[in-house]
C-alpha cells in the first residue's frame, strides 16, 4: 500500500463512511460488502494522493465512530492482512465493547461462548499488533510505502495506551512493542551492511565500519525527513531511532570483537567507538543538525567491554613490540652478524641504527594510543617497556652465541663498542617515559645498565687475556734490555684505546675519578729511579694520593723493579711505615680505595683485578 499522504486526515471521514455498514442492511450484507468496499476507496487513494505531510501530526486526535455491530472475526482478520488497519481496529473495539457488556452481565459463570470469543478478540489482537510491528520494523527500508500506514500506527497505539487498563486488550505496553519494533528495524539495516572476512581482505574491519557509518546516516536522515512526520510528538520518533542504534550497534560491534586479533584492526575498532561514531562522520553530521543536538552521542555499549577492548590493545602492542625486537635481532644477524659486516659509525662513534627502529615503534604505539583514549597512553607505554626489559638479556645470548668465534679478532671489540653504545642511545629514549611510567622506565635501565657492564667487563677481561703473556715475559729482567713486549703491551693498549675513542660518553671516560690520574707517575718514578737511595724520595706523594697503598704493594713494586733484600731495601720499606703514622687518618677518603683491592701474590699476573679504566696510564702522555 503506498502513501495516503498529508491530507489523510480531512480524507478519513469519507474512507470511514465507506467502510461503515448502513443500518437498514440486512446481516448478509453486513457480513460481504465492507471490505470490497474499502480496498476500492483506498486503491483510489492511492493513485491520486501525492501530497506530502510536511509537519508532525497533531498529539490530540478524535476516534472515530466505532461501529455498534464488529465484522466477524474473519472479516477482521482479513482487514489486518490487507493492511486496513483503521477499520481493523475500530472493529475490534467494537467487539471489545461487546465483550465488556456481556461479561458484565456474566459476573460469576461466563458461558462457554463468551470465553471463545474473548480468545478470539485477543487473538486478532496479537495479529494487528505483530502487523503493525512489522509495518515499523520495515517502515525505514520502505518509507514511502509505510508513511501512511503509520498515521494508523501511530493512533492506534496511542489508543490502545489510553484504554490499557479496559478489559479485552493486551497486557503489555503497545509503546514498547513499538520500540522494540524499530529496534528490529534498526538490526535489520545494521546486519544488512556488507561484512568481508578477514581472509578476503586484511582491511575488512575498516571497511565494515565505514560502510556501517554510512548505513547510519543515511538511515537516520530518513527518519527526519520522512519517518517522523506520521507520528505525533510524544513518540520522539528520531530520538527513538538514535538510541535503538546505541544499543543495537554496540551489541552489533559485543560480536564482532573475537574476530578483532590484529593490532591494526583493534585500532581501527576502538578509533570508531571513541572518535568517528560521535565525530561529524556519524551522529555529529551535519545532516541530522539540530535534532542530534538534543541527543547523546555515544554509543550504548556493554560493561566492560571497554576495558576490555582497552587491555586488548594493550596486551597486543606489547606483543606487537615482541615481534619488532625479534625483527631487529633477525635483521642484525642478517645485516651484521652473518656475513661479519663492520659496524656503522654515527658522528664519529659506533652504533647500530636499531635504538632508534625501537624508539620509532614505540612512539607510533603511545601517538597511536594517545588518539583513542588518554589514559590509554600509559597503559601502553607500560607493556612496551615491560616487554622491553627482556630485549637486552635476549640480544646478547643470540649476539654471543653468533659473534662469540671472532674472539679476539678486533672485531670482536668493536661490536662490543657498538652495543655498549646502542643500548646507552636506547636507554635515553626510553628515559622520555620516566614521568609517566618511572617504574618500567628504572626497571628496563637497570637491565640496561647490567648488559652494558657485562659488555665491559668481556672487554677487560679480553685485555687482560692479551696483555698477559706480555707482562709474564716483563717481569723478568730481560725487559732493561729488549723492549719488544713492552711494545707489544704498548700496541695492544693503543689499539684498545683507539677502539674507546669510539665509544659514547659516558663509558668513554675511564674514569670521572681525577684523584687516579697520579697513579701511573708516582709508580713510574718508583720503578725507573737508577739511583736505590733517592727511592725513598718517591714514596712522600704516594702516600698522600694513596694511603691505601701498603707495605705488601710497595714489595711487590720493589720486586719488580729488581730490588728484593739488602739494607736499601729495609730502608725504604721503614720510610713507608714512618710516612704512613705520619698521615692523618681523619683526612683519608675511605670512597678512595685503589690498592686495596689489589690482590698481591708471588705470580706474575701484575693485572689479576686490574680495572679497564686504568689501562690508561699505560699510554704515553699519560
Amino acid at each position: 500500500m503506498s502513501s495516503l499522504g498529508g491530507s489523510i486526515l480531512k480524507k478519513g471521514a469519507s474512507l470511514r463512511r465507506s467502510l461503515r455498514f448502513k443500518k437498514d442492511s440486512n446481516k448478509a450484507a453486513k457480513q460481504e460488502s465492507p471490505i470490497s468496499d474499502v480496498l476500492t476507496e483506498r486503491t483510489g487513494e492511492n493513485e491520486t494522493e501525492e501530497e506530502q505531510v510536511l509537519d508532525e501530526i497533531e498529539e490530540s486526535y478524535s476516534l472515530p465512530e466505532i461501529p455498534q455491530t464488529p465484522l466477524s472475526v474473519m472479516q477482521i482478520n482479513k482487514l489486518i492482512e490487507m493492511e486496513v488497519l483503521e477499520e481493523a481496529h475500530l472493529n475490534l473495539l467494537a467487539m471489545r465493547l461487546e465483550l465488556q457488556k456481556e461479561q458484565e452481565q456474566f459476573p460469576d459463570d461466563a458461558p462457554v461462548e463468551l470465553a471463545k470469543k474473548e480468545k478470539d478478540l485477543i487473538l486478532l489482537y496479537t495479529d494487528l499488533r505483530k502487523k503493525i510491528c512489522t509495518i515499523v520494523c520495515d517502515s525505514n527500508s520502505f518509507p514511502a510505502r509505510n508513511k501512511a500506514l503509520l498515521v494508523h500506527v501511530a493512533r492506534i497505539i496511542q489508543e490502545e495506551e489510553k484504554r490499557a487498563e479496559e478489559r479485552g486488550g493486551l497486557p503489555d505496553s503497545w509503546m514498547e512493542a513499538w520500540k522494540e519494533a524499530v529496534s528490529e528495524g534498526v538490526q535489520v539495516k545494521v546486519n544488512s551492511v556488507h561484512l568481508e572476512k578477514k581472509e578476503q581482505n586484511p582491511s575488512w574491519l575498516a571497511v565494515h565500519l565505514g560502510l556501517l557509518g554510512k548505513t547510519i546516516v543515511q538511515d537516520l536522515e530518513n527518519v527526519n525527513r520522512d519517518l517522523r512526520w506520521s507520528y505525533p510528538p510524544s513518540f520522539k520518533v528520531f530520538s527513538n531511532y538514535v538510541k535503538s542504534y546505541h544499543r543495537i550497534v554496540g551489541l552489533h560491534l559485543r560480536k564482532l570483537e573475537p574476530q578483532v586479533t590484529e593490532m591494526k584492526d583493534l585500532y581501527a575498532l576502538l578509533d570508531w567507538i571513541l572518535n568517528k561514531y560521535k565525530s561529524e562522520k556519524i551522529m555529529g553530521s551535519f545532516s541530522l543538525q539540530p535534532d542530534m543536538a538534543q541527543e547523546s552521542a555515544d554509543l550504548q555499549l556493554e560493561e566492560g567491554f571497554l576495558e576490555q577492548l582497552f587491555e586488548k590493545y594493550c596486551f597486543r602492542s606489547k606483543e606487537d613490540i615482541s615481534a619488532a625486537l625479534d625483527r631487529v635481532i633477525e635483521l642484525e644477524y642478517e645485516s651484521v652478524w652473518k656475513d661479519r659486516v663492520e659496524p656503522q659509525q654515527e658522528d664519529n662513534f659506533l652504533q647500530s641504527p636499531f635504538p632508534m627502529d625501537i624508539w620509532t615503534k614505540v612512539q607510533a604505539n603511545v601517538v597511536h594510543s594517545r588518539k583513542l583514549d588518554p589514559e590509554l597512553v600509559q597503559k601502553v607505554i607500560a607493556s612496551c617497556l615491560e616487554e622491553l626489559k627482556t630485549f637486552p638479556e635476549r640480544f646478547e645470548t643470540l649476539f654471543r652465541h653468533h659473534c662469540s668465534a671472532l674472539q679476539p679478532q678486533p672485531l670482536w671489540t668493536e661490536y662490543h663498542i657498538t652495543y655498549i653504545n646502542s643500548f646507552a642511545a636506547l636507554q635515553q629514549y626510553m628515559e622520555g617515559y620516566q614521568d609517566r611510567c618511572p617504574k618500567e622506565v628504572e626497571g628496563f635501565k637497570r637491565e640496561v645498565k647490567d648488559l652494558i657492564l657485562r659488555l665491559m667487563q668481556s672487554l677487560e677481561e679480553q685485555y687482560k687475556e692479551d696483555v698477559k703473556p706480555f707482562l709474564r715475559r716483563m717481569m723478568t729482567r730481560k725487559w732493561l734490555t729488549n723492549d719488544d713486549d713492552f711494545n707489544s703491551l704498548y700496541k695492544r693498549t693503543e689499539l684498545l684505546s683507539q677502539h674507546c675513542d669510539l665509544m659514547r660518553p659516558p663509558y668513554v671516560q675511564k674514569s670521572s675519578h681525577e684523584w687516579l690520574h697520579h697513579v701511573g707517575e708516582d709508580l713510574s718514578n718508583i720503578i725507573k729511579e737508577t739511583n736505590k737511595t733517592d727511592i725513598k724520595k718517591h714514596l712522600q706523594p704516594l702516600v698522600e694520593h694513596y694511603p691505601d697503598f701498603s707495605r705488601k704493594h710497595l714489595v711487590a713494586v720493589l720486586y719488580f723493579r729488581g730490588l728484593k733484600k739488602g739494607r736499601e731495601y729495609n730502608l725504604i720499606l721503614q720510610k713507608l711505615t714512618t710516612l704512613k703514622k705520619e698521615v692523618d687518618s681523619s683526612s683519608i677518603n675511605r670512597s678512595q680505595v685503589l690498592f686495596g683491592d689489589m690482590q698481591v701474590t708471588a705470580n706474575t699476573d701484575c693485572l689479576p683485578s686490574l680495572p679497564l679504566v686504568c689501562v690508561n696510564f699505560l699510554q704515553p702522555n699519560s
